[in-house]
């Protein structure tokens, strides 16, 4: 799964990154180094310009809510369980099948963490986890393949205009042989050359859209312990852990 990533990158640099023509976010997100879901986070869509429009969408920077509430939910505190949305059955689930056709979205990162249980234990018999920062290996973004929702509160009037709540969830797919023995998911990546076709909303549901990227551009280390706290948060979070201070035993090199 993904439960954490890492996100600093200013809306500017993803505007020019992803070729956005129009910034939908009210305002700049602060560099987040430690983002849980709740939190908001960038995101790259494509939307018709007007509704019935025939004119091609419009490719956006939007700031949405980590945790897709679908669009039937009558509770959207469903949204706290639907951070991840697994690559095969997206396309099948009622919870997703309806975004996977319509409204796919980039979700831009630095890169994501994961905890891999070594071998030592706690006092109370548990592995203890090392955290590890997957990110890629050339210091480009990492592009992750996301859905997107609208859910319409209907506690509130007609004009309020916080009665649409723009909710996304990362998608996954097994890991690459290279990560796999940290943790067996990862986000489904979107290589540039796909990223057209990803966003645009013209583009049913396809399966042949599930591609995971090729494998190899990702690199993993060992990070602090202190990314388990999500008030922690800083670029120290993404620094590799100095050698002495990794547990080593179990532990993948």
């Amino acid at each position: 799964m993904c439960g954490r990533y890492a996100s600093s990158r200013r809306p500017e640099d993803l505007i020019e990154e992803f070729e956005v023509v129009a910034d939908r976010t009210p305002a700049p997100l602060a560099a987040d180094y430690n983002v849980a879901p709740t939190k908001e986070v960038y995101a790259v869509v494509e939307r018709p310009p007007t509704k019935d429009s025939p004119d091609p969408p419009e490719r956006q920077l939007r700031t949405l809510t980590w945790g897709l509430v679908p669009s039937w939910a009558k509770d959207p505190s469903i949204g706290n369980r639907m951070i991840n949305a697994r690559m095969e059955t997206v396309a099948d689930k009622p919870a997703y099948k309806r975004a996977f056709a319509v409204r796919r979205c980039l979700l831009p990162a630095d890169g994501y963490f994961e905890w891999y249980p070594t071998a030592r234990t706690t006092k109370a018999g548990k592995p203890v986890k090392q955290p590890f920062f997957i990110r890629p290996a050339d210091g480009g973004v990492l592009a992750m393949a996301g859905l997107y929702e609208i859910w319409r509160d209907p506690t509130l009037a007609e004009d309020d205009p916080g009665r649409f709540r723009w909710t996304c969830t990362v998608l996954t797919t097994q890991a690459e042989d290279s990560l796999g023995h940290i943790h067996d998911r990862m986000p489904l990546m979107v290589e540039r050359d796909r990223w057209p076709q990803w966003l645009d909303p013209r583009v049913g549901g396809e399966l042949s859209l599930l591609v995971p990227a090729a494998p190899g551009s990702l690199e993993a280390y060992p990070v602090s312990a202190a990314v388990g706290n999500v008030r922690n948060n800083g670029p120290e979070l993404v620094e590799p852990l100095p050698l002495e201070d990794v547990p080593l035993e179990g532990a993948p090199s």
